[in-house]
């Protein structure tokens, strides 16, 4: 019995993370237990576990007595997560320039080649995709389980703000460019460079991205 209230709390999570993510909750909405224990057909028990989970992820926060709440994502919070995410992506770019096998580097390249086009094309939607590849390929070839975990954490968070860097001005290029620098690093195995390059790049983003707000607010109040 155990094992199937682990299995279904885990999918009720998963299907509640997807939710969040897409918008379907927005950002300091209360979460109707009641209601989404009708929706989706399930008991009290796996969804406050499945709750519990999210809260730990940070997605959501929980009030003594009120229940839980979508969390809101402020301009500071990303001031504090983005560095933490540069140094660990940077160390996660540092193993894998010790670790990458020529056929990885090949593998790499051929990503990146997919890269350019997108950027090229200015295919946004379709660069997401691949640069969000080869930042996981990356954290795969450090080969550490907890930088890799711990990324992951942290980018759930920052997911939890909907951000479209690559649609700040000039963002799209200067991304590309700062990708290539990494893999140039990778390629001739030289690690401090590829941990300095990917943290200028994780940084990069979160300039991009308060330059992007900042542009939002001039408009709105224009």
């Amino acid at each position: 019995m155990r094992l199937v209230l682990n299995s279904l709390h885990d999918e009720v999570a998963a299907k509640l993370r997807e939710r969040i993510f897409a918008g379907d909750f927005a950002p300091g909405s209360f979460i109707d237990e009641p209601a989404l224990c009708t929706e989706m057909s399930i008991s009290r028990t796996p969804l406050r576990e499945a709750l519990k989970v999210l809260v730990v992820e940070g997605l959501l926060r929980h009030e003594p007595r009120r229940g839980c709440f979508v969390n809101e994502i402020t301009e500071r919070d990303l001031d504090e997560i983005f560095p933490v995410i540069a140094l660990l992506e940077g160390r996660c770019a540092f193993e894998a320039a010790s670790h990458a096998s020529d056929a990885d580097l090949v593998a790499l390249e051929q990503l990146h080649d997919r890269l350019n086009r997108a950027a090229r094309g200015k295919r946004i939607n379709e660069y997401y995709d691949v640069n969000f590849t080869i930042h996981e390929a990356i954290i795969t070839l450090a080969n550490n389980r907890w930088l890799a975990q711990t990324i992951t954490d942290l980018r759930k968070i920052v997911k939890l703000a909907r951000l479209q860097q690559l649609h700040a001005p000039g963002r799209l290029e200067q991304s590309l460019s700062e990708h290539m620098a990494v893999f140039a690093a990778l390629k001739a195995r030289d690690a401090e460079g590829a941990e300095a390059a990917m943290r200028t790049h994780i940084t990069r983003q979160r300039v991009a991205l308060r330059e992007l707000a900042r542009n939002t607010k001039s408009r709105l109040m224009a």
